[in-house]
């Protein structure tokens, strides 16, 4: 059974990463008031121009940290390109530094409004927060990694958690235990092409949470249509029977929640950052 694949969907979304990149050769670029003034400044401007949203920045003599919100479609290390490129000709001309101004590594972080622990915990509330924990044979399905696939990236060190809730169309109940498992194990196979991985998820019968991790290189919308388009492609080639018993043409609502989270908050890298100032 055919299924169209689909190229864009409507977002609901909350993404922030605590960032972090040093001068080339640990150089003190920035010693001075000035200086360091002038690149939270341009940094500011950059981010306005680029649609990206500088919650927070504090500049070091030697490095520079700082707290972003970004969209879907921005992958991490895209954005630090467009900033570390853009900071080192404005700042670059203004100072007469010598290029490159910065190394080419980085610290990337994902934080959000609440600890990933509590992420866990309400993936796994949710057969309670629907009422089917009442059932004889509940409908819900969990998975929980037991050896986390380990993401490299070159000369970075991240930790970029995400969690993704998809729905099925019209909210239509199709998914149970035994589909649920046979989906999570291909996805699996999907992340390991694709650079990503679910680290937990619980599957109810229209809708899916999962906690996914990416790489640097990848942004969290290249993630979840590679979910939506792979996992309904397998539905319609393995349960078409269940999509027309379902009347639906697709299997996913054309859209999705994504919001990061980690082992700190949003509101603590902000504090810390401002403590610091």
């Amino acid at each position: 059974m055919y299924l169209e694949p689909f190229d864009d969907i409507s977002w609901a979304y909350q993404l922030h990463y605590y960032l972090c990149f040093r001068t080339h050769r640990r150089k003190n670029l920035f010693s001075s008031d000035d200086k360091m003034n002038m690149l939270i400044q341009e940094l500011s401007q950059i981010c306005e121009r680029h649609d990206f949203h500088q919650i927070k920045a504090k500049g070091y003599p030697d490095h520079l940290r700082c707290l972003l919100s970004l969209r879907p479609s921005h992958s991490i290390s895209k954005a630090l390109q467009t900033v570390k490129t853009n900071l080192s000709r404005e700042l670059g001309a203004r100072f007469g530094f010598k290029p490159p101004a910065w190394a080419d590594g980085f610290l990337a972080r994902s934080a959000g409004r609440v600890r990933i622990e509590a992420v866990k915990r309400y993936l796994d509330s949710q057969s309670e927060h629907h009422g089917y924990e009442q059932r004889a044979r509940s409908p819900v399905f969990r998975f929980v990694a037991k050896n986390p696939k380990a993401l490299t990236a070159a000369h970075s060190v991240f930790d970029l958690n995400h969690h993704v809730v998809l729905a099925t169309k019209y909210r239509r109940g199709i998914f149970g235990p035994r589909i649920a498992n046979e989906l999570i194990s291909y996805w699996g196979l999907v992340g390991t092409k694709k650079n990503f991985a679910i680290d937990r998820a619980t599957v109810l019968p229209d809708h899916i949470h999962l906690m996914v991790r990416i790489v640097p290189k990848i942004s969290i919308s290249t993630c979840v249509l590679a979910l939506m388009n792979n996992g309904q492609h397998w539905f319609g080639k393995h349960y078409p029977q269940l999509l027309v018993e379902a009347e639906v043409n697709q299997l996913w609502q054309p859209s999705a929640y994504v919001g990061t989270t980690g082992r700190i908050t949003t509101a603590l890298v902000k504090s810390f950052l401002s403590r610091d100032m």
